[in-house]
């Protein structure tokens, strides 16, 4: 089961343990909820185009 979870790339708890160690260690405390707010504000941008474009899409096929 482990070399499918593998092959996959299909992550467990341990692996996702070890990422966020490593993001602490490279970023610290202090910038983690900087970046989170970065990358919330990025997502928050993108499903806005997404809408516009859809919204485009919609008008030109009236």
């Amino acid at each position: 089961m482990n070399v499918l979870n593998i092959s996959l790339g299909i992550m467990g708890m341990n692996e996702w343990i070890i990422i966020a160690v490593i993001v602490l260690l490279l970023f610290g405390g202090r910038k983690i909820p900087e970046l989170m707010k970065g990358l919330g504000g990025g997502i928050k941008e993108f499903k806005k185009a997404t809408k516009e474009e859809d919204n485009k899409k919609e008008e030109d096929n009236k």
